[in-house]
């Protein structure tokens, strides 16, 4: 791990940014988030992106700021308002990939524009000699809407002169820019007018300026913009030369002369729906508008952080948070990199999603991953084992469906490499292939069974990802590498298992161990390093985007990170995660990723609890709206039920139609991008406007439905109480183990958001404002408002800025206790020490017994009532601490050493 001269943050506040949400946003709630208590904003992108981007992370270029979040001058107010209110800043930072397509990404359009002769060309994840013989030297670009002919044929594909930059490009919807090699300008502009011709001829003798080709097109160029400026007649020749490559509209005959120019440039424009069969370069998941970058490349490391390093040796920036590590070829090297380039030290976070058991690489030198796993211990710890059982047996009445989540999530994985991202297994398959040929003992091996054979390893994956390079195979990686392929071996028994022996000394590069092998190493470890890069997309398109939406068994438990199969978390878990993990790890419990709110999770983690009635009153809430001529299938329904009650809001009440509207249309939202995540009635690329009409409809049918509504706030009434209860746990929890805790904007309050992107509508910032001047003791009868999570969080972040040693350097340790049901650990630096209790199974009732503290000062004080408590003989009774408030925070009067006696 990385010397401590760079301390983790006291804790964090993530800010998504926009065009409504901007840098002059921030510089106005500064103030506000300082008196919170945090001491860094940790925003999301901010380097400039496609124009009109919501999330920021399309970023188009790496050296400057995004303009939609405003100017440099802007970005310096809101950089000063920071400072002057303590805070630092920490930025989500993408390496992975840039926004292409579209017309603003000048590296890209060169690659488009000059092929492999570009700069650039080296810079993006591109196969230039794919399989399709027609793609070879080319970028596939599926950008448009349409049959590619039917497009041409309708005008959808314009030949358009840009007079500023003296530039030809084809515009695809007029949207996407195309640009035209310099070296066809010739054909364009022809020879009918004199100064033209000469350009035009200069234009198609390019290569004698070879290897100059480009700084001579650039001057011609502009030499052309300098014709047309200076004389209206060219302008003129210009647009007559441009229309007799147009035709007429419905007539593909007429647009002969377009298409062969089409198809002798760098690029071949394509049907969108053609990217998941030929795309050929590597893409965020399966989003064509999100290139590969290969980071890899220490010029183009250089370059993509050039900024970024520049801000942090200024102070701008503490530390980064590095988006999807997963996606890089060699996540080990970059962070090295990252530590050995960076000015000065920084704080350094990865977004990391680790399978059940993986560990986050301490070769990587991270201080920690942006928080997933904790999230997820935290929801299992507030769900009852006890009632999985019955859920099950629920979840299979209503639904019909008796398929394990494993079964599902590997259904989902072998759909996605089959409908959305078959052409990277297609090329991965060709690689194997062209290994095996190299040596007369694999030679045998056909691409078609490499193909299906790899199919079934990367469907048998655990984790995301391994991480084999140059320096071998770690025991972890051999481990996963052999679960897969124990699994493959099951799955895939038509295929000779000598076929999987020579795939796994490739993918665990046992096959370049040993000088002599008859296979090139480069060869082997590139096969191995790019199968890695198609692991996790596969998970996260097949798992967490769309079983997490096919398996309705218990949505709190479907969330990114998350492993919904076994519902619960033992307070053992809780404890033992809590040791082994680094001070600098985050602690995050809402991000900009959930599926569902902190405080939605919690709140349905009550169901687990008391699955006899959720069971009956799903059973009553089915039958008074059945009545609808088209319905949902039961797994949506049962979808709807849970949302109800995890994000019903705690004010509404079935008078107010108002509020009940605008609540039905977030549900309706949430529910049709759910079924079409899941696709299985309908999706993205091909929605079913039927099916999705009845998912409207019966949403609008369960608010139009008077004894229905009745009869669920009345059930929610309970749920509610029980979920704030479980809210003040799991906020107490997070701000006091180690790491560091994150807040999710707005989230200080009660977050019962749903699905992206409701989970980004905009923050009350005034009410946050005004509760946080006007901090009450928390109590019972203020759980229910917001106003005392955000009590909570304030104040444990008080002491947090009070105590810092003891939460940075603190030792943690676990009191145990009696029974499943109470939470209690001491944190304890020097003479600071503090003592937390917190309970879980609310719907249980009353906990009885004690606190065990032995050698105890004479009175502590809980932070959170304000109460002074004195133990007895036994300690402290549970029953009286826990009487008004399921948590405690207890801060000894007097500086003791804490022990803990056993129950």
């Amino acid at each position: 791990m990385p010397e401590a001269d760079c301390p983790p943050p006291r804790a964090t506040y993530r800010l998504q940014l926009n065009a409504r949400f901007n840098f002059a946003a921030v510089e106005a709630i500064a103030a506000y988030l300082a008196q919170l208590g945090v001491s860094h904003v940790y925003a999301s992108p901010f380097l400039k992106a496609r124009p009109g981007s919501s999330h920021g992370y399309d970023i188009v270029d790496h050296s400057a700021l995004n303009p939609d979040l405003g100017t440099k001058e802007d970005f310096d107010l809101m950089m000063q308002a920071l400072r002057a209110n303590g805070l630092g800043l920490i930025l989500d930072f993408v390496p992975n990939h840039m926004g292409v397509n579209g017309a603003d990404n000048p590296y890209w359009l060169d690659v488009l524009e000059w092929g492999q002769e570009s700069a650039y060309a080296g810079w993006f994840d591109i196969d230039w000699q794919p399989e399709p013989s027609h793609l070879r030297g080319k970028v596939l670009v599926p950008v448009l809407g349409d049959q590619y002919g039917a497009v041409l044929a309708g005008g959808g594909l314009e030949l358009c002169f840009d007079a500023r930059a003296g530039e030809i490009a084809i515009w695809a919807h007029g949207a996407h820019k195309l640009p035209i090699h310099p070296g066809h300008y010739g054909r364009v502009l022809g020879s009918d007018h004199a100064a033209l011709e000469k350009l035009s001829d200069a234009f198609s003798h390019l290569e004698g300026f070879h290897p100059h080709e480009q700084r001579r097109a650039g001057q011609l160029k502009a030499d052309l913009a300098a014709l047309v400026a200076a004389e209206p007649t060219v302008t003129e020749a210009v647009a007559e030369r441009l229309g007799r490559f147009a035709g007429m509209a419905g007539e593909l005959e007429s647009w002969k002369r377009l298409d062969r120019l089409i198809a002798d440039q760098h690029w071949r424009v394509a049907h969108f729906r053609v990217a998941a069969d030929d795309i050929n370069y590597r893409r965020f998941f399966n989003i064509s508008d999100l290139a590969g970058l290969r980071i890899e490349h220490e010029e183009l490391f250089d370059h993509a952080h050039r900024f970024v390093f520049e801000l942090i040796a200024e102070g701008v920036l503490d530390g980064l948070r590095i988006d999807h590590i997963d996606g890089l070829l060699d996540p080990k090297t970059y962070c090295r990199r990252l530590r050995e380039k960076a000015p000065r030290p920084i704080y350094l976070v990865v977004e990391k999603i680790l399978g059940e058991n993986e560990e986050l690489r301490e070769d990587w030198h991270a201080d920690g991953t942006t928080g997933y796993e904790f999230a997820n211990l935290l929801t299992n710890l507030l769900i009852d084992p006890s009632g999985q059982a019955q859920l099950d047996e629920l979840y299979r009445r209503f639904t019909g469906e008796r398929r394990s989540f494993k079964a599902i999530s590997r259904e989902g994985k072998l759909a996605i490499m089959a409908d959305e991202m078959a052409g990277e297994l297609d090329g991965l398959a060709r690689e194997a292939a062209r290994i095996a040929r190299s040596n007369p003992r694999t030679a045998d091996f056909t691409r078609n069974v490499l193909q299906r054979a790899l199919r079934e390893i990367v469907a048998g994956f655990r984790v995301y990802r391994t991480y084999v390079d140059a320096e071998g195979a770690s025991a972890a990686d051999l481990q996963e590498l052999e679960s897969a392929f124990t699994q493959a071996r099951r799955s895939g028994r038509g295929i000779d298992h000598s076929v999987f022996d020579f795939l796994f000394s490739l993918l665990g590069g046992e096959a370049v161990a040993k000088p002599g092998s008859g296979f090139s190493r480069q060869d082997v470890m590139r096969f191995a390093m790019r199968f890695q890069q198609y692991t996790g997309p596969i998970m996260a398109k097949g798992v967490e985007d769309t079983a997490f939406y096919r398996y309705n068994r218990f949505i709190a438990a479907n969330e990114v990170g998350g492993h919904p199969g076994h519902l619960g978390a033992s307070v053992e878990t809780f404890h033992t995660a809590n040791l082994a993990r680094h001070a600098g790890a985050m602690l995050a419990t809402s991000t900009h990723d959930t599926k569902r709110g902190e405080d939605c999770r919690a709140r349905l983690a009550v169901l687990s609890e008391i699955p006899v009635d959720f069971t009956e009153a799903t059973a009553r809430w089915r039958s008074m709206l059945d009545g609808n001529e088209t319905r949902p299938d039961g797994n949506d329904i049962f979808l709807l039920f849970q949302l109800l009650v995890g994000a019903w809001p705690v004010e509404l009440v079935s008078t107010d139609i108002g509020a009940l509207e605008r609540f039905q249309e977030r549900l309706q939202l949430a529910m049709l991008k759910s079924a079409r995540e899941a696709k299985v009635h309908t999706n993205w690329a091909a929605p079913d406007e039927i099916y999705e009409k009845s998912l409207h409809d019966y949403v609008a049918a369960a608010f139009a439905n008077q004894d229905f509504l009745a009869d669920f706030i009345g059930f929610e009434k309970r749920v509610i109480e029980l979920g704030a209860a479980n809210s003040l746990t799991q906020t107490v929890l997070k701000f006091t183990v180690p790491g560091v805790p994150d807040i999710y904007q707005g989230a200080e309050a009660y977050d019962f958001s749903l699905v992206d992107p409701d989970n980004r509508r905009p923050v009350d910032w005034v009410w946050r404002r005004e509760s946080l001047g006007n901090i009450r003791p928390v109590a019972r009868d203020n759980l229910l408002d917001g106003s005392a999570k955000l009590a909570t969080i304030a104040k444990l972040l008080e002491l947090r800025r009070r105590h810092e040693a003891l939460f940075a350097a603190g030792d943690y340790r676990p009191i145990e206790m009696a029974g499943d049901r109470v939470i209690a650990f001491s944190r304890q630096h020097g003479d600071c020490a503090l003592v937390v209790v917190a309970a879980r199974f609310p719907g249980r009732g009353a906990i009885d017994g004690f606190l065990p503290l032995a050698h105890h000062c004479p009175v502590y004080g809980d932070l959170l009532s304000g109460r002074q408590i004195t133990p007895g003989k036994e300690g402290i009774d549970l029953a009286m601490l826990l009487a008004e408030l399921p948590a405690a925070v207890l801060v000894p009067q007097t500086p003791p050493a804490i022990r803990h006696s056993q129950p």
